[in-house]
């Protein structure tokens, strides 16, 4: 057979980049069978043809090709692409032993640098993934992602100061990340004195881009809200939420319909059979709303000496698809038949993959914190699968739990919280679904009201520890001394002692709110 001349090789390489440039999965993965079998001993090829698998969730092959490219050119860039393929794939403990053996590397490449980080970020080892950003601002400090991405270290790890300069940097070099604008505005309560509300109107005021309107507008509402001009604060936080629910394909009635359908199929005959296993008694589940105080019991907990907070794992949720896709009758045709085909699951098999799964993330010498706000919807399930578990829901006063959400940017989650309307017919589904698990499951779940939490840390706290079953420890009062660090939106608020100016913060914008409030009066919820 007569070989190309090594030209055509990266030439045909140069296609393919451009066809994932363009999207055209499916064209530059043709690409890559014509490239890898012509050129066999080509490490680049390989890597393509892992790059492609992995943007199509075939993990696999993506597996089998990267080790490939490595077979034919160990370099640390093939490398750590395998450890991303592994993550994606569902094992982070591979993901995890891929990464150490980097673990001496100093990388002089900021793509590098960057993609390890970020690899370092999502296996929550903070702190290395900072150093690697830090090494990419010291390569590059003309580079705004990696101001951006150090700012992010920064402030999960509680330098408010550290993470504000980084933000000003950002914003210096590259006036368009308006994510910068938004999180810094978040990092600290502004001030008459010191605030950036000028500074954000300009920039609005020549920003036509649509998720930059957004973030900017609710950038602009908390800080007018901060400074006292609350009218201004509300027409912004408004006009920013209206702007991002036009952009959404979302229809509330679904979640609605979802919750419904949970409290018909876990009814108390379901749950109060006998115990399937007596596992889960390393596991402690927080949940409750966004923005209730689940990151303060998180803290609370996690800052005794036999308890470690594993943050926001998705694991139950994905092992619950992944049985039941599993299942006879292959995939559900609907959200609806996907609950009702959940109730003939092996519970305890559940169970003892859920704790296998975790293990990376967690101290098997230690309890464990799960702390993934909508395992709300699980929680029956999870007392099922995990008996000895325990559930921790945290409950705000309903008004100040949705003005909360509804200021708040979440990335791929809670589409219900931008719109009013939204809200108050999903906080009413939920408050039902609530009330339904406890009613199902007398004592199974404990129960913190945040005001009461704000108002007696030591009584609360105590409370929360003995049904734990954790024996008490002074520190978990000091709680804003944990080092450790924290990735939600009150990645700073746990940073500080408890506070009570959070509590009836949605009296300022009473009237704003009223349509609201009278919604969940009719539906029997207590607002006063």
């Amino acid at each position: 057979m007569t070989r190309a001349a090594p030209q055509d090789r990266e030439r045909l390489a140069d296609f393919i980049a451009a066809r994932i440039d363009a999207l055209d999965l499916r064209g530059g993965l043709a690409a890559c069978q014509t490239l890898n079998t012509a050129y066999p001993a080509y490490a680049h090829g390989w890597y393509l043809a892992s790059f492609l698998m992995r943007k199509v969730g075939n993990h696999a092959d993506a597996l089998r090709a990267i080790d490939r490219a490595i077979e034919l050119e160990p370099s640390d860039r093939h490398r750590l692409h395998r450890a991303r393929v592994l993550l994606e794939g569902g094992d982070p403990a591979a993901a995890r032993t891929a990464i150490a053996m980097l673990a001496d590397r100093r990388f002089d490449d900021t793509m590098l640098l960057d993609d390890h980080g970020d690899l370092l970020y999502q296996l929550g080892d903070h702190r290395a993934a900072l150093a690697q950003y830090s090494r990419a601002v010291e390569l590059s400090p003309l580079d705004a992602r990696q101001h951006l991405n150090r700012a992010a270290m920064l402030r999960y790890l509680g330098d408010i100061e550290g993470a504000e300069a980084e933000f000003n940097a950002v914003i210096d070099l590259a006036p368009q990340e308006y994510e910068a604008y938004y999180t810094r505005a978040h990092l600290r309560r502004q001030t008459r004195e010191h605030n950036h509300i000028e500074q954000i109107k300009a920039i609005l005021a020549a920003t036509s881009a649509t998720v930059g309107r957004v973030q900017l507008c609710c950038a602009l509402a908390k800080e007018l809200e901060d400074v006292g001009e609350f009218d201004a604060a509300f027409a912004c936080l408004k006009q920013g939420a209206d702007l991002k629910r036009q952009h959404m394909q979302y229809d509330v009635s679904t979640d609605v319909a979802i919750m419904g359908e949970i409290g018909k199929v876990y009814r108390g005959d379901v749950l109060n059979q006998p115990a399937l296993s007596d596992q889960g008694g390393e596991a402690i589940f927080v949940i409750g709303l966004p923005r209730t105080g689940t990151t303060l019991v998180e803290r609370i907990l996690a800052s005794h000496s036999g308890v470690r907070s594993s943050g926001e794992l998705n694991v139950f949720s994905l092992e619950l698809v992944r049985m039941v896709r599993d299942s006879p009758g292959g995939a559900p045709a609907s959200r609806l038949e996907f609950v009702a085909r959940t109730a003939s699951l092996d519970f305890r098999a559940l169970g003892e993959t859920y704790l296998k799964n975790t293990l990376p993330f967690r101290d098997p010498e230690r309890r464990f914190i799960d702390k993934l706000p909508f395992n709300y919807l699980y929680a029956g399930l999870i007392h099922r699968a995990l008996p000895r578990a325990k559930i921790v829901s945290l409950e705000r006063h309903p008004m100040d739990s949705c003005y909360s959400m509804y200021t708040q940017l979440f990335r791929d989650a809670y589409p219900f919280s931008y719109d009013l309307d939204d809200l108050g017919r999903y906080y009413i589904a939920y408050r039902e679904l609530m009330d339904h698990w406890r009613r199902v499951m007398p004592g199974v779940i404990h129960i913190v009201r945040y005001e009461d939490l704000v108002a007696d840390l030591g009584g609360e706290a105590r409370r929360l520890l003995e049904y734990c079953g954790l024996t008490w420890e002074e520190g978990c009062l000091r709680f804003h001394e944990n080092p450790e660090a924290s990735t939600t939106a009150s990645a700073l608020q746990v940073r500080q002692p408890i506070y009570s100016h959070s509590v009836g913060r949605w009296r300022k914008f009473a009237r704003q709110l009223e349509p609201l409030r009278a919604r969940l009066a009719a539906a029997g919820i207590e607002t006063d």
